[in-house]
């Protein structure tokens, strides 16, 4: 059996409903980003086959709730995974950051005091690279745009086409091979809709 990486963004937020940017900013889970999170962990004990599995989490407080109500176990806290550094527009909307920056997206703009693609694309091949070489199955627990990215690059693809790919909070990618070739295998999994 090849290889599979689950990937699950944490529960929703108060900010991942207004759609404020939030990376450094430790915002709680909500009260249904909590049942969402706890479906998750039932959702990957359906979506996962039994066997050794490494469990790495963003350090970030509403990641590593989101790895606690989903019963994960052995929970490796990984810095790689923490969401893109947004800088200046930490907290803001996209909405907020087009009344001076035209046509702004993460994907095709700079982040003033952020990071770039470039910073980004760095850490996720890094982490992918860790990943790669594990000889389990393994559960990344992260952050929406961050996740994106790392979905990108599992396929070789550039940072921007993190754009394609959806990931709703609490929801789940997997990430495998078809002999040899990355694919994604099932994509932007509800967590309360498994099976």
């Amino acid at each position: 059996m090849e290889q599979r990486v689950y990937i699950l963004r944490h529960g929703t937020t108060e900010w991942s409903l207004t759609g404020q940017h939030t990376s450094r900013t430790d915002v709680p889970l909500t009260v249904e980003g909590e049942l969402r999170a706890r479906q998750a962990g039932q959702a990957l004990t359906t979506l996962r086959p039994a066997g050794p599995v490494q469990v790495l989490c963003s350090p970030r407080k509403r990641a590593q709730r989101t790895a606690d109500l989903a019963g994960l176990s052995d929970v490796v806290t990984e810095p790689l995974l923490v969401e893109w550094d947004y800088g200046d527009y930490e907290g803001l909307t996209t909405d907020q950051i087009r009344e001076t920056v035209p046509d702004w997206t993460v994907w095709s703009h700079p982040c003033p005091g952020g990071e770039t693609a470039s910073n980004i694309a760095t850490r996720a091949d890094g982490l992918l690279e860790r990943v790669r070489h594990t000889d389990s199955d393994v559960v990344l627990v992260g952050h929406g745009h961050f996740s994106r990215c790392l979905i990108a690059r599992w396929l070789n693809l550039p940072i921007a086409s993190g754009v394609h790919f959806s990931l709703d909070a609490a929801a789940i990618t997997v990430l495998g091979y078809e002999r040899g070739v990355p694919q994604v295998q099932r994509s932007n999994i509800p967590a309360w809709q498994h099976g």
